[in-house]
């Protein structure tokens, strides 16, 4: 495997910490690491609330990683509340090719961490909408 896969995956574990924040809202049960084309990883966590207006931990990374002044994305992986790597979500990959429109096709996603399984969003989201 890929040493960058591991530094990300134990990236994202760092802040995997699932919580109650309060009666209406739950943290972290899915934490996520990005690879910038900077070679910088920022990290992020889902935040669900009762009234659906929550984050996943993809979206929370990449808003991370805007708001630190990049915007191209080489590798994502998140991971479960058990330390098992999952696919985004519809809404994840759209903002990813949204964000990346000529370039989305290359972001390497990991599947699955133990048996090191990647794909490129291409092959995960092959036929965009624009």
């Amino acid at each position: 495997m890929d040493k960058i896969w591991n530094e990300l995956y134990n990236e994202a574990k760092k802040v995997l910490n699932p919580r109650k924040i309060s009666t209406w809202v739950e943290a972290g049960g899915v934490a996520a690491a990005i690879l910038a084309e900077s070679g910088k990883i920022y990290t992020g966590v889902c935040v669900d609330g009762a009234c659906t207006l929550g984050i996943c931990a993809e979206r929370n990374a990449i808003f991370n990683m805007i708001t630190n002044g990049e915007s191209k994305i080489l590798k994502v992986i998140a991971i479960n509340y058990d330390g098992k790597a999952l696919a985004p979500c519809g809404a994840c990959r759209e903002l990813m090719t949204q964000l990346m429109p000529n370039d989305y096709k290359n972001i390497e996603v990991m599947l699955d961490y133990e048996k090191n399984i990647v794909k490129s969003l291409k092959e995960l989201t092959p036929d965009w909408w624009i």
